[in-house]
């Protein structure tokens, strides 16, 4: 998943179809004199059906199609033939998108399974023929319903990033680094901040057979929250995280600090952000010799740092715990 081709924002107009005409037909047929009404009711118009699809990472297939209309439906003919339906509108979307009225910002709908299907804009109904409306005193009405109006909406797409783990941290912290080593994903890696645009997800293999999606979230400055650097757009991809893997460099002038930032950014954007799983990993370890990295450990166990969470001092240069940092995370992710 290339930077270009990773949308996760976009806004669309959908319109459903019209309803179709009822028939004001009267019945003719040799020898059957005065036959009465016999008009059908129009079709219904087309719905507009929002398709949760697995396959799906991105929201790219919206950049160059942002506007859905359903077809609408057919007119009532006679013999009390109703008309056909118009044809419903399939759009696909990934898992973990959330749907909103662009006007209001209401959430109308999350899609979380594969196959999940919500009609979003409900088609018309279809007028009512003539004859329904025969009576002793009105015999052959010469009028019928018109179909109804589809409905509109100018909705917002926004896709939240299905992953086990969430790297947090700050700009050169070492986060893509790291999913480069524990992955086979390939971001881009270069020693300058905002490196990372886009999130990237990678897979992690573990033993036996078994796997788990980390995702690479673009670096957090403080502020973030209140929209500096690249703001809080990429924040809202952590919410969808069940354990947040916190990424902080071993040269950092402040440790602790550092990691109370990151915190306060999660809960000026979301709260409970807080009650997720958190583990803590002094990246850059292979800058320490062991001497150094127990005295590092004394101090930030001395001052109780990360609030209880468990940390690790690793290295994706030197592949530095890079094992034990999969069990530690499996294991978190299985408790």
């Amino acid at each position: 998943m290339t930077e270009g081709n990773f949308v996760d924002y976009t806004k669309v107009h959908l319109e459903s179809g019209r309803g179709g005409k009822g028939s004001t037909h009267l019945h003719r047929e040799k020898y059957i004199d005065k036959g009465g009404p016999d008009g059908g009711d129009g079709g219904r118009g087309g719905h507009i059906i929002l398709r949760g699809n697995k396959n799906l990472w991105t929201l790219y297939h919206f950049k160059y199609k942002r506007h859905f209309k359903s077809a609408q439906g057919g007119n009532g003919a006679k013999q009390r033939r109703t008309g056909e339906d118009g044809d419903d509108v399939y759009i696909d979307l990934p898992l973990g998108t959330v749907v909103k009225d662009s006007e209001t910002g209401n959430v109308i709908y999350e899609m979380l399974e594969d196959g999940a299907e919500f009609v979003i804009c409900e088609g018309g109904k279809g007028g009512r023929g003539n004859w329904h409306f025969k009576s002793s005193t009105r015999q052959t009405p010469r009028y019928a319903q018109q179909g109804m109006e589809g409905t509109s909406l100018d909705a917002i797409f926004e896709m939240k990033v299905l992953a086990d783990v969430g790297l947090v941290g700050f700009p050169n912290a070492g986060k893509s680094t790291l999913l480069s080593v524990i992955t086979s994903a390939k971001p881009k890696i270069a020693n300058y901040e905002f490196t990372t645009l886009k999130p990237n997800l990678g897979i992690v293999e573990y033993r036996d057979f078994k796997s788990f999606v980390i995702a690479d979230i673009p670096g957090i400055i403080e502020g973030a929250a209140d929209g500096k650097g690249l703001g809080h757009r990429f924040l809202r991809h952590i919410e969808r995280n069940s354990t947040l893997l916190f990424l902080i460099p071993a040269d950092s002038d402040d440790i602790s600090a550092e990691y109370d930032i990151l915190l306060k950014e999660l809960k000026k954007y979301n709260p409970e952000l807080l009650d997720k799983n958190r583990f803590v990993c002094i990246s850059k370890a292979d800058m320490l010799d062991e001497e150094l990295m127990e005295q590092m450990k004394e101090g930030l166990d001395e001052e109780g740092a990360f609030d209880g969470a468990p940390y690790m001092f690793i290295s994706s240069l030197s592949q530095f715990h890079m094992q034990e940092l999969k069990d530690r995370l499996w294991q978190m992710l299985n408790e």
